[in-house]
């Protein structure tokens, strides 16, 4: 247990500096609330009205967003596998080359979408 007292030690500093930050800033920060401040901004220009419920997203948000989740994925399970590729020999290279195929897939299916087209 000694070994993480310093570890914990850190990540009991960290909290409580964040927490002291965000009470201190609620306790001392001004307070003086106005319609234009309350106001959401949209680079300069007047908000456009919203719907009561938030709208509707396009689904061609939600594959954009499931492609990065795929591809950030890929990445995660490529590393632990280039680190120890000497050791896995002949299996690591193969179960690899099944994972990227299926990770290909899901792009192919994408890309077939239209989930690359940015119109």
């Amino acid at each position: 247990m000694e070994l993480y007292t310093p570890v914990l030690a850190l990540a009991l500093l960290a909290a409580l500096f964040a927490g002291g930050s965000v009470l201190m800033s609620a306790a001392v920060g001004p307070k003086r609330y106005n319609r234009a401040k309350l106001d959401s901004y949209e680079c300069g220009i007047e908000p456009t009205p919203q719907p009561v419920g938030g709208g509707r997203f396009p689904v061609k948000y939600y594959i954009t967003a499931m492609l990065f989740i795929v591809f950030d994925i890929e990445i995660i399970f490529l590393y632990p596998w280039a680190v120890f590729f000497d050791s896995l020999k002949l299996f690591g290279l193969v179960e690899m080359v099944l994972f990227i195929a299926t990770v290909f897939v899901a792009y192919a299916y994408v890309w077939r979408r239209g989930g690359l087209e940015w119109d």
